[in-house]
């Protein structure tokens, strides 16, 4: 008996220190490869970070729809606090402005990169993927050391958001880790040799910093996107109804001009003269602030998605 109680309790304590090993951020990055530790040193950038192009990425990104401070007018006050409610529970959007204590202004360029590739905070906590790495990961290094560079000359915002509140068992962070294994594959963008310039852009500006895909797709019971899913809609995290189908399909954006995408972007008008609300609104307001250009690629790369019928909510 006394054997068998020690072998159980060698096996306890092999499973938690396994547990341990294959949840911290240093297994992921080995299992995974590390894609900032070129940033390591100076040869990591092709050339010195741009803030001018930075300002596009973080409108691209949409960063202001979740992390400006709410109730107030100002959408480059970065002091986060939203509630963004999830069948995982509710996450509070956390400061992201130069404040030195409350927000970011004491990180570096390696602690950015590795925030946005990786899912990995300077002090070595997962970030929850409410955050949605899973799409930042795709981008250039030179555009997210460009987007911190513009992120630091906005306004420092004193203030921290209220801890998460979450269940058990997603309130172990630590478990992130084995998620990230599952569903963070690490790759970047790679451009198409046979599409346009403008087409690779467009995919870029979508998979990338626009995380469309992170509202308009169905997800796993782990909250991964479904791989022949992604872009077809699905229920919105919050409660408020169904998000739309992206794809041209009948159901979704079929029969759409690139030009009504563009005004759409632009906008928020819709060819059947309504306008768009709600988080969408958000997103138009950033999507106005790019380049006429960058709008066309994004409606190009969408019209050339293939067709997929749009989710349909389970009946009560």
């Amino acid at each position: 008996m006394r054997k068998a109680i020690l072998g159980l309790g060698v096996l306890a304590v092999l499973g938690v220190l396994g547990f341990l090993a294959l949840t911290s951020p240093s297994a992921y990055r080995l299992l995974r490869g590390n894609p900032s530790a070129d940033f390591m040193t100076p040869m990591g950038l092709s050339r010195a970070p741009d803030a001018e192009k930075g300002r596009i990425m973080f409108f691209a990104g949409g960063c202001t729809s979740c992390h400006a401070t709410p109730n107030q007018d100002d959408k480059l006050r970065l002091g986060g606090g939203y509630a963004l409610k999830s069948p995982f529970g509710t996450f509070h959007v956390p400061n992201i402005s130069p404040h030195k204590q409350d927000g970011i202004g004491s990180w570096g360029v390696l602690d950015f990169i590795r925030a946005m590739q990786e899912g990995t905070s300077p002090d070595g906590r997962h970030y929850y993927p409410a955050f949605p790495y899973t799409s930042y990961q795709r981008m250039r290094r030179e555009d997210l050391a460009d987007l911190f560079a513009f992120m630091q000359t906005l306004p420092a915002v004193e203030g921290k958001a209220p801890d998460h509140v979450l269940p058990f068992p997603f309130n172990i962070r630590r478990g992130v880790g084995l998620w990230k294994l599952a569903f963070l594959d690490g790759h970047p963008f790679t451009p198409d040799p046979s599409k346009s310039e403008s087409w690779n852009r467009g995919a870029y500006l979508v998979n990338g910093p626009g995380h469309c895909v992170e509202c308009h797709s169905e997800r796993n019971f782990a909250g991964a996107i479904i791989d022949d899913r992604r872009f077809a809609g699905g229920p919105d995290p919050e409660g408020r109804g169904p998000v739309p189908n992206i794809t041209p399909s009948p159901t979704g954006i079929g029969g759409w001009t690139e030009g009504d995408l563009v005004t759409l972007l632009t906008t928020g008008e819709t060819p059947n003269f309504d306008t768009v609300g709600g988080p969408m609104g958000s997103v138009v307001r950033n999507t106005a602030q790019l380049p006429e250009a960058d709008r066309k690629a994004i409606a190009e790369y969408l019209l050339s998605l293939p067709p997929k019928q749009g989710y349909v909510a389970p009946k009560p």
